[in-house]
């Protein structure tokens, strides 16, 4: 940490209890997607020694959030770690950010451990290398039950979703019996939700994407639809809580139209 940022450090705090005690609970989000991006260009930035050291940091930031949702009993989290792009990154890259998050989906158990949280994954896990999918299993398999809801995407695009979505509804209803020249009439936007990776979480409230870029990138395409966004200008690695608290004090602010 800079010492700058040392001395603004009860800065923050103070700022932070500021926040808290000017927002209303009541209108808090309770579902929250984030893109956490900016991890390359904050190593270029901070001039560190390589992107793993950055991954790390990144990684550790993760955990900090998890904790600052369950202050706020924020019921769902949908975090997105991994995109079907990234994986045409050189392998020089992509094996030592999945070494990192082997060992972040290795710390979580503990990290959350007493807070009632369910750990799931979404995403096509099958392009992924088979340590970093098993690994992925074993998180999910301790914490497969809570009531707080931690959704992780890897290797996930939004167009593939839907895309897969699509499939699973025909192949259901061609396996219901219904004819082919019926099937279409059994598409509608609420058949199709019911087969997206997140059909068991209520849709976003709040998307927020760090590095300063405004754009989704395919982030939960549908689900997303009527969210309210949030593009915060610091990377990933350098998000702070009062970044999030910001982030949340302008989405209670909002009013919420739905498209109305």
């Amino acid at each position: 940490m800079r010492p700058n940022e040392i001395i603004k450090q009860p800065l923050y705090r103070v700022y932070e209890t500021r926040l808290l005690g000017h927002m209303d609970r009541s209108r808090l989000p309770r579902h929250i997607g984030v893109i956490h991006d900016g991890h390359r260009r904050y190593a270029r930035a901070e001039r560190l020694p390589d992107y793993a050291a950055s991954y790390r940091v990144g990684m550790s930031k993760f955990i900090d959030f998890l904790h600052w949702t369950d202050e706020l009993e924020i019921e769902a989290v949908t975090c997105w770690l991994l995109s079907t792009e990234n994986l045409k990154r050189p392998a020089e890259e992509l094996d030592p950010y999945y070494d990192v998050l082997i060992e972040l989906f290795e710390n979580i158990p503990e990290a959350v451990q007493g807070h009632d949280v369910k750990v799931a994954f979404i995403g096509s896990l099958d392009l992924l290398p088979g340590r970093l999918v098993e690994a992925a299993k074993r998180l999910a398999e301790k914490c497969a039950t809570g009531k707080r809801r931690i959704t992780i995407a890897l290797a996930y695009g939004g167009r593939q979703e839907i895309i897969d979505a699509v499939r699973d509804l025909v192949g259901k209803l061609a396996a219901d019996g219904v004819a082919p020249e019926e099937i279409a009439a059994g598409i509608d936007a609420t058949s199709l939700a019911s087969h997206l990776y997140t059909a068991d979480l209520p849709d976003p409230d709040l998307v927020i994407r760090t590095s300063g870029e405004a754009r989704l990138s395919g982030f939960l395409l549908w689900q997303s639809a009527y969210a309210e966004y949030s593009f915060v200008d610091v990377y990933w690695p350098a998000f702070r809580r009062v970044d999030f608290l910001r982030a949340l004090r302008d989405f209670s602010r909002r009013d919420r139209r739905y498209g109305k």
